[in-house]
């Protein structure tokens, strides 16, 4: 392949050689320099580049041989060309052996000649990508090598454990960290069965499962697993190769012993708390319904209209208690539910008729209708509470001469119930925060709705102890509803 940037060294004594092939190759857009003995090409080879040498071998001063062994060892990447005659032949074969790349005879064939010089010219530049290659891929290894110091530093150092597993389900990286936290003592060489290190059946079943069945790149699976002491968080995902395909997984184990310890000071504190408080409350309260029934003498109509103020606000106080309570067992996954078939449209029922005084009371219209109606696998105390709840608020949150709409029907293989209202409304930015522990909707026409700003979230956790799903929507000024999705007994 001819190259203008090519440059070729013609070395020869005789002057007609020189000339033609700076004519022949000139033309042929190479860049050609000229020597005519040995030590005029040493010197033109000490200062400047060239890629191809043409050497002849019978020279004064110093011959081609001498050259050839020279230019060789000084710059072997080089292709030489010796130029000879008939009768040198069998030396220009020899110079071949000592390093030269190939022979052309006197007088030249300019076919065969420019042949002869492509030849060495891709030569010269197939060595010149190699070692292009062969740097690049030193750069690239090197690059690897410190890439993997890297990462291995930064894992070593880590506080929470690291473990990377092959197809095999072998473990083939994991950090100190990962030892710690699974009190392993000895020494682990990698690659090591996952089996060997990690003693939960869940989690292996996670890896396998992550491994078979192909989870999206993005998809990680989280659980809590035990740990001698410990409570650990792993958190898997797959390693992911060559054109996003599954090589493996990679858990990385966090220590969250602390947090449940923690979580579990807080319910024991919460239930003492309430327990202490509720026992006094209830005595006091007892005494005063004591009083307001007149077996402890005859009150005045004063008297009677204090006590009666202080009983209401005990009766808050109780409900707040009660709050606290089934909030502590919800959050510490204790809350006692009784699941049984379940009459769903009887609870709503026997609701709405606790609940019409009180609507009655503030002019609101109360309604209810069914479709499809279904037997739940559930509690029946919770899922009335649930009711009571919705309810209460529905219509505590709709001004007077207003309408609560309570619908329940059966979609397939779950019941769908909505408890709409058209009160104040909600707006988009607190919608997100109504499930919240003792959080309440700040609107001017709601000052006067006393609560304790936990209801919503026991019934969410109400709703999701029993598989099921709450959400709602809601827009200012016109109105509520509350959307509630729970798994239905299937026929078997």
């Amino acid at each position: 392949m001819m190259n203008e940037s090519m440059k070729i060294l013609v070395v020869d004594d005789e002057r007609v050689v020189r000339d033609g092939c700076h004519r022949v190759l000139t033309g042929k857009g190479f860049d050609v320099l000229m020597a005519e003995n040995g030590r005029q090409a040493m010197d033109i080879l000490a200062d400047k580049l060239v890629d191809v040498i043409l050497l002849d071998l019978k020279m004064p001063v110093m011959s081609g041989e001498e050259v050839l062994e020279k230019a060789c060892d000084l710059y072997g990447e080089i292709p030489v060309i010796i130029i000879t005659g008939h009768g040198t032949i069998d030396t220009a074969v020899g110079c071949m052996k000592r390093g030269a790349y190939d022979f052309i005879t006197k007088p030249f064939q300019i076919d065969q000649f420019l042949m002869t010089i492509n030849r060495a010219i891709e030569k010269r530049e197939l060595e010149q990508k190699a070692r292009l290659y062969e740097e690049e891929k030193l750069r690239n290894l090197y690059d690897l090598n410190l890439e993997k110091s890297r990462l291995k530093t930064i894992i070593n150092c880590m506080a929470n454990g690291v473990m990377v597993t092959n197809r095999n389900m072998e473990v083939v990286l994991h950090n100190p960290a990962l030892m710690r936290l699974l009190e392993i003592s000895e020494k682990v060489e990698n690659p090591i069965a996952v089996t060997r290190i990690i003693d939960n059946d869940r989690l292996i079943n996670t890896l396998e499962t992550i491994q078979s069945e192909g989870p999206s790149k993005d998809a990680f699976i989280s659980q809590e697993i035990k740990a001698e002491k410990n409570v650990l968080r792993a958190i898997s995902a797959p390693a992911l190769g060559p054109e996003d395909g599954i090589v493996g997984t990679v858990t990385v184990l966090e220590d969250i012993t602390p947090f449940k310890q923690l979580d579990e000071m807080k319910s024991d504190f919460a239930n003492m708390v309430a327990h202490e408080l509720r026992s006094p409350l209830m005595a006091i309260r007892q005494q005063d319904s004591v009083l307001l029934e007149g077996l402890a003498g005859p009150l005045q109509e004063k008297q009677r209209t204090f006590i009666s103020r202080g009983v209401k606000k005990i009766d808050q106080l109780l409900e707040l208690i009660n709050d606290l309570l089934d909030i502590a067992k919800i959050e510490a996954g204790k809350h006692v539910q009784h699941q049984v078939p379940t009459d769903i449209e009887q609870i709503i029922r026997d609701t709405i008729a606790l609940l019409d005084p009180r609507a009655q009371e503030q002019n609101i219209e109360l309604s209810v209708s069914y479709q499809n109606m279904a037997r739940l696998q559930a509690d029946p105390k919770g899922i009335g509470e649930v009711f009571t709840n919705l309810i209460t608020n529905a219509i505590n949150y709709s001004p007077e001469g207003g309408k609560v709409v309570v619908t329940a029907q059966g979609l397939n293989e779950y019941m769908e119930i909505k408890v709409k209202d058209t009160g104040v409304g909600i707006l988009a930015d607190e919608l997100p925060k109504i499930f919240d522990k003792f959080y309440r909707v700040k609107h001017p026409k709601t000052r006067q709705v006393l609560g304790t700003g936990l209801g919503l979230s026991i019934v969410k956790g109400i709703i999701q102890a029993h598989n099921g799903t709450i959400d709602v929507d809601s827009v200012p000024d016109k109105g509520t509803t509350f959307r509630i999705l729970l798994p239905i007994i299937l026929d078997k």
